[in-house]
């Protein structure tokens, strides 16, 4: 989509009144836009990894639902409509748990999960995704280690793993306390 427009912001996340058109080579130093990714646990505890569609960078590798922010998009609201556009799946931003904020070359990375009842009917968007699998969390970190999935992730799960795990599992708790 190159028509896309992103906002700028600063390292510190706040806007500075400028866009840029995706696509577009000169990105200015210094300035970031928001790019935000959502692990989806569904009721068995099983985590949604999707495969990048051929034609893509990083085709044929494995993410989590991932996209960036639109002009005007926070950075929840870009989380939802990707993880909608790609998969199919429907959550609110209410329904998002932050796990951090990873600074990137030109990106504010932010990472989020969600927990969904049952096991979600997707719909992949062929342009984005070409295939999908619900596994442990255990097994997308081994994916991530085995650089099968998307280059960007092996820092990303190497930073923010940990915690990532953390509520990937509360949402386990909370389902073996009713």
């Amino acid at each position: 989509m190159d028509d896309e427009l992103w906002d700028l912001i600063d390292a510190a996340g706040a806007p500075v009144g400028r866009t840029h058109r995706r696509g577009d080579p000169r990105f200015p130093a210094g300035l970031f836009h928001v790019v935000a990714s959502v692990c989806v646990v569904r009721g068995d505890g099983l985590v949604l990894l999707t495969r990048r569609a051929a034609g893509k960078d990083w085709g044929l590798t494995w993410e989590f639902p991932a996209g960036s922010a639109l002009t005007g998009e926070s950075s929840e609201q870009a989380a939802v409509r990707e993880l909608q556009e790609e998969t199919g799946v429907r959550v609110s931003t209410s329904d998002l748990r932050l796990v951090g904020r990873l600074t990137e070359r030109t990106a504010l990375f932010d990472v989020y999960v969600t927990h969904v009842a049952g096991d979600p009917v997707l719909a992949l968007d062929p342009e984005e995704v070409c295939d999908s699998a619900w596994v442990p969390f255990a097994e997308a970190m081994r994916r991530g280690a085995a650089g099968e999935m998307a280059g960007p992730w092996t820092p990303r799960l190497e930073q923010l793993g940990e915690r990532l795990a953390v509520l990937v599992e509360a949402g386990d708790s909370r389902r073996n306390r009713r």
